[in-house]
């Protein structure tokens, strides 16, 4: 815990599922926790450990007696000698632990009290809260034993998250893969904002705040297959939302269309036209103490709809007339509540301070993050993001830095001004 971040233990089993776990801990580092990984010698036939090493960026434990992989030395071990009792000091150490794949054999140590690794060990010496994501065949996920098995560990208070359907690498069709890296990571937000030690842990420096995000690309239709938008994969909006709920806020995400999965324990609407979402913020507006337009919010809009599909007619060109769309983020901030702080966002291709900071002016709103769009690797369908967060009184650079990383960062601008206000 010397970098601040909350200690998450990522169990990893053996199966070949165990190539989507690279995946969550990197997300997890991404989320801004401490992943630290447990592999069983199974789990080591298909990844190799340096792999979770050099991601994590902590040695991986293999084994019970010993063993070394990876880099770094045990945890609290400054001398770099591997502990006798380290398993203990590493289920004391962690805030969560999650098991991703967890094969039918693993669950049933865990079920019926087995320690013959280091991974059952640390689940019986853990009083940390334990999430088991199962991944095998789908016969296996449905025998009568794997299933008494997961009903003792839900018993047990052992939060299980439920494999998916789909193809199966032995050929077979049905349940029993492994869910999404982040649908898992999504609970392990949940359970640690739902347990007392990880709340205090991760600071809860938004409780009492009802935050409402806007996210995603809006679409106006043209007719009834084609529309026009913005571009906008979400990813910025959601990693707020995120960040918000995991810091103690009530959440309210309103979201048009993205192919992203409904972040845990946020209270979400889903919208498609600009009326839609002005009309999804407005309502909620009342209850609302920050609000963040994340949204791409298109401006423009087909002044009339053809009731059918436009047939294309040769190389024809076809003239669209376009009307002006509302704009919610200046009702906002006209209808906003008393203490209410409104943060706008600007995609810009050029003078990106210059024309985030005529926004800020012009729409009357306490802060804008604005990002210039145009460069590579940030911005549109990326997971990195730069960019300035304007208010009236300065200007701070936020450098390359994943969304998520992002999004905290934007979050402690909004409590600075929270403070601001209060004097």
């Amino acid at each position: 815990m010397s970098n601040g971040r909350v200690k998450v233990t990522v169990g990893v089993c053996g199966g070949i599922a165990a190539y989507k776990s690279v995946e969550l801990v990197r997300l997890l580092l991404d989320a801004g926790y401490d992943p630290h990984v447990v592999m069983t010698a199974a789990a080591a036939e298909f990844v190799r450990p340096l792999t979770f090493a050099a991601i994590s960026g902590h040695k991986v434990i293999t084994s019970l007696w010993g063993e070394e992989a990876g880099t770094g030395s045990a945890e609290g071990d400054e001398s770099g000698e591997h502990s006798s009792v380290e398993h203990i000091q590493a289920a004391q150490s962690t805030r969560l632990l999650v098991v991703a794949p967890a094969t039918a054999n693993m669950l049933a140590k865990f079920a019926h009290g087995l320690a013959d690794d280091f991974l059952s060990t640390m689940y019986l010496a853990t009083t940390a809260p334990v999430i088991v994501a199962p991944a095998m065949n789908v016969n296996m996920w449905e025998n009568p034993a794997v299933q008494a098995n997961v009903a003792t560990l839900r018993a047990r208070g052992v939060k299980v998250i439920e494999p998916g359907s789909g193809y199966l690498a032995c050929g077979m069709v049905g349940g029993g893969r492994l869910a999404e890296p982040t649908e898992i990571v999504a609970a392990i937000v949940e359970t640690l904002a739902e347990s007392t030690e990880g709340a205090v842990e991760q600071g809860r420096d938004f409780t009492g705040e009802t935050v409402l995000v806007t996210a995603g690309g809006t679409r106006e239709a043209i007719d009834p297959v084609r529309f026009i938008g913005n571009r906008s994969s979400g990813r910025m909006g959601y990693a707020v939302a995120v960040a918000a709920r995991r810091r103690g806020a009530k959440v309210v995400l309103i979201s048009a269309p993205t192919g992203l999965p409904c972040p845990a324990g946020v209270e979400m609407e889903h919208v498609v036209t600009v009326e839609d979402m002005r009309a999804a913020v407005m309502a909620r507006l009342n209850e609302t103490t920050v609000v963040v337009m994340a949204a791409a919010v298109s401006d423009y809009r087909a002044k009339s709809v053809a009731d059918q599909k436009m047939k294309r007619e040769g190389a024809q060109a076809v003239s669209l007339e376009l009307a002006g769309t509302v704009d919610i983020l200046r009702e906002v901030v006209g209808r906003r509540r008393d203490g209410t702080l409104v943060v706008g966002f600007a995609a810009e291709t050029e003078n990106a301070v210059a024309n985030g900071r005529a926004k800020l002016e012009r729409k009357g709103v306490d802060a804008v993050v604005v990002n210039d769009v145009s460069k590579d690797g940030i911005g549109f369908d990326s997971e990195q993001n730069a960019g300035s967060f304007l208010t009236k009184d300065g200007a701070v650079e936020f450098p390359v830095m994943s969304k998520t990383e992002m999004a905290e960062r934007i979050l402690d601008e909004v409590l600075k001004l929270r403070v601001g206000a209060a004097h």
